[in-house]
């Protein structure tokens, strides 16, 4: 006997909803007009951010600039709700589990064509899902670790075989690095298919010219009826955070995203512009290179987490739009335990761990953050004061965003401020890439190496009774806030200013946004 699944239900995000703060998004996704009627028809969106995209290879790509892009171009089986809270079938129609666990069965939705034009069938899925997996431990592949074999049963039906029963299988098929392209890239290398990579999205790769800008077009075949609304969007890199201000309040963009915390009020009260925050899963932490002298010591790790004042720094850096961060995990994940250890502001306890590390007389080392990031840059200053009463002197090295990003990619670092935001609603995708050395990412580029919690990690994976889950990832966050392998920072919504001719833009709590769903009044 096989169990059909239409819409998966993952675990409430109930934290995430509390932190939306300062505005409620439009979720309905009509992309509608200001006064409720039928979404405009064509238009250009101009949105800026701080970096550039670093590729569109989506199987090895560890970047939410190049994730969100690649997310308007190709697309998965599942997506979850507007909400965060479930997933549902997307370029699938539904699927039944085997009694064993081990068997999925997928059918697939047959009016889904590429932007080419040509259907979409299960030998895509095949080779899409396959491509991802064969990474390994250099890509998105870790996310496949379960799967045994992926067969195309018929040009509908896609058969998947796991090793052994694995709780976020559904919740892996959602993510971008298995979103779907054509068999065989098309009949080109994946070097060329991914210098403008096709899939089944609302958007087709138009150009890039790298440092500057990045324009996708509408496709005309897309299987949403009349959708997109918009004719093209555009991506422009604009690292200064009060330049991205000016641009919104002036009309020259249509979105900024991320603009800093200290111009929010002001963002909000301006004429012509809507500021919004959205419910996040977002974790921002100081990253420590266990490569480098002395970050190999947990003394000296636990020292530099409890000289740090959360508490301040979310009133000085997020003016009070935020929580302090106690846990590897975010409040908006499944399976966060609010008891899980993380340190808080203890002077005393900084100086006596300090006083049992390899460095008891302290030391000098230094803090990577991006120029031009006015969050960051506070963070960094806060935290030069508090090291410097412990002992330690830290200097501030900036680097323009895009470098930036590749310095931490490469873990080219001392301490690095970094964040995480959840793609799918399982941790599983976190914590993978955050404490598996082999996860595809060094430990979140940290070369962080715990046998017990990568065990932990395992036995998560396999356990599909959600109470013992629950224990196994309860253990897990409690022993990473022991090994302070990361300074946990604090939780935070999404905060994007947009002016009032933008309708339909949501951001969900995974922090993707569907732009398929948006419109630009005349």
């Amino acid at each position: 006997m096989r169990r059909r699944t239409g819409v998966v239900g993952a675990l409430a995000l109930t934290m995430a909803l509390a932190l939306g703060g300062c505005g409620a998004a439009d979720d309905s996704g009509d992309g509608g007009s200001a006064t409720g009627g039928a979404p405009t028809k064509g238009g250009d969106l101009t949105i800026a951010r701080s970096a550039d995209i670093i590729s569109m290879d989506k199987t090895t790509t560890f970047d939410n600039n190049s994730i969100r892009v690649m997310e308007q171009i190709m697309e998965p089986l599942f997506h979850s709700s507007a909400d965060g809270s479930e997933l549902q079938p997307w370029l699938a129609s539904g699927y039944t589990i085997s009694d064993d666990g081990l068997t999925y069965t997928i059918k697939l939705r047959t009016d889904v064509t590429f932007s080419d034009g040509t259907p979409m069938t299960a030998k895509d899925v095949k080779f899409s899902l396959d491509e991802d997996t064969k990474t390994g431990e250099s890509g998105w592949g870790y996310i496949n670790a379960a799967i045994d074999s992926v067969e195309a049963t018929d040009d509908a039906t896609v058969t998947i075989k796991l090793k052994y029963a694995w709780a976020p299988l559904i919740a892996d098929l959602s993510l971008f690095a298995n979103g779907i392209i054509p068999d065989g890239y098309g009949g080109k290398t994946s070097e060329q298919f991914y210098e403008a990579p096709v899939g089944t999205g609302p958007f087709v790769w138009d150009s890039w010219k790298q440092g500057q800008s990045l324009k996708l077009t509408a496709n005309t075949k897309y299987w949403q009826k009349d959708k997109p609304y918009l004719s093209s969007v555009q991506w422009n890199v604009v690292p200064d955070a009060n330049t991205r201000k000016l641009q919104v309040q002036g009309g020259q963009i249509d979105i900024d995203d991320t603009p800093d915390w200290s111009s929010l009020a002001s963002l909000k009260s301006a004429s012509g512009v809507k500021a919004e925050t959205f419910p996040s899963t977002q974790i921002d932490y100081v990253a420590f290179n266990q490569a480098r002298a002395p970050f190999q010591d947990v003394h000296v790790r636990r020292a530099i987490s409890y000289a740090i004042d959360r508490k301040a720094m979310v009133k000085a850096v997020l003016f009070g739009n935020g929580t302090e961060a106690n846990s590897l995990l975010s409040p908006g994940t499944p399976y966060y335990d609010e008891n899980a250890g993380g340190a808080s502001l203890d002077v005393a306890k900084a100086k006596a761990e300090l006083a049992q590390s390899s460095q008891p007389n302290g030391f000098t080392t230094t803090l990577l953050i991006s120029s031009g990031n006015p969050n960051q840059a506070s963070v960094a200053q806060i935290m030069q004061s508090e090291l410097k009463d412990i002992g330690i002197t830290m200097e501030i090295k900036q680097l323009d965003p895009t470098a930036n990003k590749q310095a931490r990619l490469a873990s080219d670092f001392d301490m690095a401020i970094s964040a995480w935001t959840m793609d799918i609603p399982d941790p599983d995708q976190w914590t993978s890439f955050a404490v598996v050395p082999t996860g595809g990412a060094k430990s979140a580029f940290t070369s962080y190496d715990n046998p017990e919690v990568i065990d932990l990690n395992n036995r998560a994976q396999k356990e599909t009774d959600s109470a013992k889950r629950q224990e196994l990832y309860t253990e897990l966050q409690q022993k990473t806030s022991e090994d302070a392998f990361l300074a946990y920072l604090y939780y935070s919504p999404y905060v994007y200013a947009s002016t009032d001719k933008v309708q339909g833009f949501h951001v969900t709590p995974l922090g993707g946004y569907l732009l398929q769903d948006v419109s630009k009044t005349k």
